[in-house]
């Protein structure tokens, strides 16, 4: 499959409604990265991913927690273990094509899929073991937490 889009994602960016996500986001891409590049005070770093929305097609933008293996992330839609997925899981699945991650100073293109069977296990081990809370998610919800894995295009 050919792929053809230059970085950024463009269009309209729609700032997410919750002030902590707007002000992470903010602070992480104008520092470069040096800032805004943990969970709150926790050390637990965070990565960027911008999308497009697929009901109005703005651009998006949510810290995930970082977890990166050979070049590739997993990106858990944990949303706290609630019993339903994050809106912005189905974005991604919408557009998966449509995606960068900024980890450092610049983002970067990514093509994410779902992962699913012994794939989705490695990720997801890899998940918990960067941020813990993971595992005490799934322990809250009925439904199996999705995983998606981005790699650099």
């Amino acid at each position: 499959m050919a792929y053809t889009r230059c970085m950024p994602i463009e269009g309209e960016y729609a700032a997410s409604p919750s002030e902590w996500v707007r002000n992470q986001v903010a602070e992480y891409e104008s520092s470069g990265g040096t800032r805004g590049n943990q969970l709150g005070t926790t050390g637990w770093p965070v990565v960027i991913v911008t999308m497009r929305g697929r009901v109005s097609g703005k651009v998006r933008k949510l810290p995930v927690m970082r977890v990166e293996h050979g070049g590739q992330y997993a990106i858990v839609a944990s949303k706290g273990g609630t019993p339903e997925n994050p809106h912005w899981y189905h974005n991604l699945v919408a557009s998966p094509t449509e995606v960068a991650i900024q980890d450092g100073p610049e983002p970067f293109d990514v093509e994410v899929r779902e992962l699913s069977g012994d794939e989705r296990a490695e990720w997801w081990e890899r998940g918990v073991a960067a941020y813990p809370p993971y595992a005490e998610y799934q322990t809250k919800t009925s439904r199996v937490i999705p995983v998606f894995v981005a790699t650099r295009v």
